[in-house]
């Protein structure tokens, strides 16, 4: 069974970035992972949906946990991220405008 690697997205703010997440070759495999480094204009689209961890000062994004292209996965990916850190600041944004924010429990 192929085991998957992951990229970790911390600085996404200037497009052209290309990541992917490919199976990494078995013992006994004779062919390397293709990754295909000239993809034309249309694959670059412009991904709008950006689902941000912040600080804990919340006066700045500390990781970028998601982005996609599509405001139902950019919802479920928002969602399971304020389960997965419910004591955080946590970001939904549509481009430049915030869809939705989590501000966490107030101690």
């Amino acid at each position: 069974m192929a085991t998957y690697s992951s990229a970790l997205a911390s600085d996404l703010t200037s497009p052209g970035y290309l990541y992917s997440f490919a199976p990494e070759n078995e013992p006994g495999d004779d062919e390397e992972n293709p990754v295909s480094d000239g993809l034309g204009s249309a694959e670059h689209e412009e991904l709008p949906y950006k689902v941000e961890l912040w600080n804990t000062a919340k006066n700045g994004v500390e990781q970028v946990l998601a982005v996609t292209a599509n405001a139902s996965i950019g919802y479920a990916a928002y969602y399971a991220a304020t389960r997965e850190h419910p004591d955080r600041y946590v970001t939904l944004r549509h481009k430049n405008n915030f869809v939705s924010r989590w501000n966490g429990p107030a101690n």
